[in-house]
């Protein structure tokens, strides 16, 4: 099996280096992900400048770019047999509920699936890198599990208790939940004394119940969420084609 690994926190991110290490013993993995964290790059590509390739010491290739730039150069410029799979992450924080529209992480995946290729997207419920060994193990998991079931491509987004591997209390499909609104920007003044703002943190989890994301990593379990690309609001079409008639 040949395997692409991206990620949206840079390519000297723990979270990267873990999931290469597990997935090398059963695959041929190549590895190509940002020279920076891009988290919150979204779906985003980089149409204004030339793109950069190199290689660092461990052999990872870095892009001057966003993950979906290095997913996308690396399927139709550097990569010479199509892989099989396209994984994203380990990412340091969770990708739930609407976080997904935002996710480099995600979108490292979506790029992928886009190019009719399965993609599993996966982060951390936590910050800081607690229990990563017991992530990338789950990770593995799930990458040899393969979802031949699924119809493929597929896309999935999965987040890990970041908890040790003996409390996690199994693995569930789940459907995205939702977020209450960001909180409020974060005024502060840079060194010359202008105005400057941070954007805030993300909101609560608004809906959160059983069936949900946040619920199952709530209780310890890793949530799998399939994903789709469709945006059509399909119940408004017909009373928008109505108003329009």
């Amino acid at each position: 099996m040949r395997i692409l690994i991206s990620n949206d926190d840079g390519y000297l991110a723990p979270g990267l280096a873990a999931l290469a290490d597990a997935l090398a013993p059963i695959a041929e993995i190549v590895v190509v992900a940002p020279d920076s964290n891009r988290s919150g790059a979204s779906n985003s590509l980089s149409l204004d400048r030339p793109l950069s390739v190199h290689k660092a010491a461990n052999g990872f290739y870095f892009v001057n770019g966003t993950p979906t730039d290095c997913v996308h150069v690396a399927l139709t410029g550097m990569l010479i047999e199509r892989p099989d799979l396209v994984v994203s992450g380990i990412n340091n924080g969770p990708n739930m509920g609407d976080d997904t529209l935002y996710s480099g992480t995600v979108a490292a995946a979506t790029e992928g699936y886009l190019f009719g290729i399965p993609a599993i997207a996966f982060s951390q419920s936590q910050f800081g890198w607690a229990n990563l060994d017991a992530a990338a193990r789950v990770a593995r998991e799930i990458v040899e599990r393969q979802f031949d079931a699924l119809q493929k491509p597929y896309l999935l987004n999965v987040n890990i208790p970041a908890i040790p591997y003996e409390q996690l209390q199994g693995v569930v499909a789940t459907r995205l939940g939702k977020r209450h609104s960001a909180e409020p920007v974060i005024r502060a003044l840079d060194p010359r004394g202008r105005e400057i703002f941070w954007i805030g943190p993300a909101g609560a989890a608004k809906e959160g119940g059983p069936g949900t994301d946040f619920y199952a990593v709530e209780h310890g379990q890793v949530s799998i969420t399939p994903l789709q690309i469709d945006l059509t609001h399909t119940t408004q079409l017909d009373a928008l084609a109505k108003g329009l008639a």
